[in-house]
C-alpha cells in the first residue's frame, strides 16, 4: 500500500493487466450466472412477452387503415382499439417484471463477483500491495465489477431478446413483402462493417479510460489518508494541480469514448434510415400502382422499425461488451494473481513451546535486490531476539519471514522443529502476535479494534487485556468507553493510545511469539514508560522478535543481534557485545537519547 501520500510522482499508480479477448472474459464471467438459472430464464421470457405483444401494434395499425377507415367499418373500431389497448398494457406488465427480476439478477450477481474479488485480493501476498496503488485496486472492486457485469445481464437478456427479435421480424417481412424486405436489408452491409471498425477500435480506448479513472482515485485515496501532511507543508495547491492533472487525463479519457460513440451511433442510425427511405420509395410506387394497400405499407414500415430498433439496441450492447472488456481485464488481473500458499494443510504442534531457528535463511526481491544473506540464528522458548542495524539492513525482512509474509527464496524457518513451509498459514499465523511501530487501527470502536486479537473473548478478557495494556483507564474516560469511535486509522487518539490499543489486541491473541517493531519511538517519554510497562507485561514468556530503535530498550534481551547488508555480524548479550570492542560497542558509546539508525549514520560518516 502506498505510505507517502504528498510525494509527487509522474509515475502511472495503477497497472496494466493482461489483454484479453472478448470471449475469455465472457468465458470467465459466465459461471456468475448458474446459481440463478430461474432468474436468467424468467429475464429472457418476460422480455419476450413484452416484445411478442409489441408485434401486434402494426398488425393492429393495418387493420384501423385498410378496414375500419378503408371499408368504413366504424363497428370494429372499438374492438381494434381495445385491442391495441391491451397489448400496450401486457407489454408494460410483462417489461416490468423483467425489470424487476433484471435488477434482483444484477445485484445477486454484482454481489457475487464482487465478494469473490474481495476474498481474492485477502488472500494475495503482502509483495502484491506492495506494489499497487489502494486506490486502484479499489477502482476494480467497485467500479470495473459493475462494468464487467453488464455484459452478463445486459449481454444475455438484450442480446437474446434482440437476435430472436431480428429473426422473427424478418420471417414476417419476407412472408409479407420479399420485394420491400430485400429493400430493407440494402444498408445491412453498412452496419456490419460500422459495427466491425467500432469493435476493433473501441476497446484501447475504454482501457485507457478505466486506466485514467483507477490513477484519479489512487490520487484521491493517497490525498485523504495525508490530509494532515498536505496541511502541515502547505501544499493544498501542488495537490490541487495533480488532482487537476489526473482528473483532466479521465477527462479526455471519457471525450474520446464519446466521440466516437458520437460518430458511430448517429451513423448507424441513419444507415437505418436509408432502409426506411429505400422501403417507402418502393412501397410509395407500389400504392400508387395499386400492387399494394396503404395499411399494408404502414404494417411494413412500423415493422421494419422493430427490426432496426433491436440492430440498433445491439450496436449498444457493442459498446457495453468493449467497456466490459477493459474492466474485465482488470478485474481478473486481480483473480488470477497468484494467491499466498494454500496448500499446506499441516498445522504446529501444539501447545507451543516458541523455539524458533533460522536456517541459512535467503532472501531477494529480485536478482538486483538481495536482501538476507544465508542468515542463521536460533530463539529458545521465552528469548527475547533484539535486532539492530542501519536503515534497509533487512531487519523488517527477517521479522516478516516467520509468519510467511514474504516466503525465503533459500534456507528455512523453522518453529518448535517444524518447517514453516510445511504448515498453513492460518496455522503459522494464529501462533504469532505482530506489534507495529506504527500501529493501525479499524475505523470502527475501541472494543472492535481490541477484540480482533480475538473475536470470541468475553467481556472480562477484554478489559483484562486492556487493563494489561494500561489503556483501560483512559479508555474509560472517552465519551462511550470502549464504544468509542476511534476514527480512520485511529484518528481521535494519540499515538501512545493507538499504540496501547494494539498492545491490547496481541495480549488478547496470546500467541506465543511476538514480533515487536519497537513501539515507543515517537512518543513522550511518560507514554514510553507507559508502553513500555505494558509491552514486558507482553514479552512475558513469549519468544520476542524486537526490532529495536534505542539501546536502552533492550540491555536485558537475550540476544541481541547486528544486522548490516543482510548479515548478522554481531550477536551476544549487551555485555558481552560492548566487551568485544565491534561496532555494537561503538554504538553504545555514541549513542545516549540518540536512535540507532542515527548511530550507525553517525559512525559511517565518521569512517568515510
Amino acid at each position: 500500500m502506498s505510505r507517502h501520500h504528498t510525494i509527487a510522482s509522474n509515475s502511472d499508480p495503477t497497472f496494466a493487466a493482461k489483454s484479453r479477448t472478448t470471449w475469455e472474459i465472457i468465458r470467465r464471467v459466465a459461471p456468475y450466472l448458474r446459481p440463478y438459472p430461474w432468474m436468467a430464464l424468467g429475464n429472457i421470457l418476460f422480455a419476450l412477452l413484452s416484445l411478442a405483444f409489441a408485434f401486434a401494434y402494426p398488425k393492429l395499425t393495418q387493420q384501423i387503415i385498410d378496414v375500419v377507415i378503408g371499408q368504413r367499418r366504424q363497428d370494429l373500431l372499438l374492438p381494434v382499439i381495445l385491442g391495441l389497448l391491451g397489448a400496450f398494457l401486457l407489454r408494460e406488465v410483462f417489461n416490468s417484471l423483467r425489470i424487476r427480476i433484471n435488477n434482483r439478477f444484477e445485484q445477486n450477481v454484482i454481489f457475487d463477483m464482487r465478494r469473490d474479488l474481495y476474498a481474492r485480493l485477502q488472500r494475495l501476498p503482502i509483495g502484491f500491495f506492495d506494489s499497487r496503488a489502494s486506490g486502484d485496486l479499489m477502482t476494480r472492486v467497485i467500479e470495473d465489477v459493475n462494468s464487467v457485469e453488464r455484459v452478463l445481464i445486459d449481454g444475455t437478456e438484450q442480446g437474446t431478446v434482440a437476435l430472436l427479435s431480428i429473426v422473427g421480424v424478418l420471417a414476417i417481412l419476407f412472408s409479407t413483402n420479399p420485394s420491400l424486405a430485400l429493400a430493407a436489408m440494402a444498408p445491412l452491409p453498412f452496419l456490419a462493417a460500422g459495427a466491425l471498425w467500432y469493435t476493433l477500435t473501441a476497446h484501447k480506448r475504454y482501457r485507457l479510460q478505466r486506466q485514467a479513472s483507477s490513477a484519479m482515485n489512487a490520487l484521491l485515496m493517497d490525498s485523504l489518508q495525508g490530509i494532515r501532511q498536505i496541511k502541515a507543508f502547505g501544499r493544498q495547491e501542488h495537490e490541487d494541480e495533480r488532482f487537476a492533472s489526473r482528473a483532466n487525463d479521465l477527462r479526455r479519457g471519457t471525450l474520446e469514448v464519446m466521440m466516437a460513440w458520437a460518430w458511430y451511433s448517429p451513423a448507424m442510425a441513419f444507415a437505418s434510415s436509408l432502409g426506411i427511405g429505400l422501403v417507402l420509395w418502393v412501397g410509395g410506387n407500389q400504392v400508387v400502382n395499386g400492387a399494394l394497400k396503404l395499411g399494408e405499407l404502414v404494417q411494413f414500415v412500423l415493422y421494419l422499425a422493430l427490426f432496426y430498433e433491436p440492430v440498433s439496441r445491439l450496436h449498444g450492447l457493442n459498446q457495453i461488451l468493449q467497456s466490459a472488456r477493459a474492466a474485465g481485464e482488470r478485474v481478473f488481473d486481480i483473480m488470477d494473481a497468484t494467491t499466498e500458499r494454500t496448500d499446506r494443510p499441516g498445522c504446529l504442534k501444539t501447545p507451543l513451546r516458541g523455539e524458533v531457528v533460522y536456517d541459512k535463511v535467503r532472501f531477494a526481491y529480485d536478482k538486483e535486490r538481495v536482501i538476507l544473506q544465508s542468515v542463521s540464528l536460533k530463539a529458545e522458548p521465552g528469548q527475547m531476539i533484539a535486532l539492530v542495524g542501519p536503515t534497509g539492513a533487512g531487519k523488517s525482512t527477517l521479522v516478516n519471514l516467520l509468519p510467511g509474509f514474504y516466503e525465503p527464496t533459500g534456507g528455512g524457518v523453522l518453529i518448535d522443529g517444524q518447517p514453516t513451509s510445511s504448515v498453513s498459514l492460518e496455522s503459522l499465523r494464529s501462533q504469532i502476535s505482530v506489534v507495529s511501530q506504527e500501529p493501525f487501527l479499524f475505523n470502527g470502536t475501541v472494543r472492535e479494534n481490541i477484540l480482533y486479537g480475538r473475536l470470541d473473548a468475553s467481556e472480562q478478557e477484554m478489559i483484562e487485556a486492556a487493563t494489561a495494556a494500561n489503556c483501560h483507564e483512559f479508555i474509560t474516560r472517552l465519551t462511550e468507553g470502549y464504544d468509542s469511535r476511534v476514527g480512520e486509522r485511529g484518528v481521535k487518539l494519540s499515538v501512545g493510545e493507538k499504540q496501547r490499543v494494539s498492545i491490547a489486541r496481541a495480549l488478547l491473541k496470546n500467541a506465543p511469539i511476538l514480533i515487536l517493531d519497537e513501539a515507543t519511538a515517537s512518543v513522550d517519554t511518560a507514554t514510553e514508560r507507559s508502553i513500555q510497562q505494558a509491552l514486558m507485561r507482553l514479552m512475558q514468556g513469549r519468544t520476542s522478535f524486537v526490532i529495536a530503535h534505542r539501546l536502552s530498550t533492550i540491555r536485558d534481551a537475550d540476544q541481541i543481534l547486528v544486522i548490516r547488508q543482510g548479515e548478522i555480524v554481531e550477536r551476544g548479550r549487551h555485555d558481552e557485545l560492548v566487551a568485544q570492542g565491534g561496532l555494537y560497542s561503538k554504538l553504545a558509546r555514541i549513542q545516549n537519547t540518540t536512535f540507532i539508525e542515527e548511530g550507525f549514520e553517525r559512525l559511517d560518516s565518521s569512517n568515510s
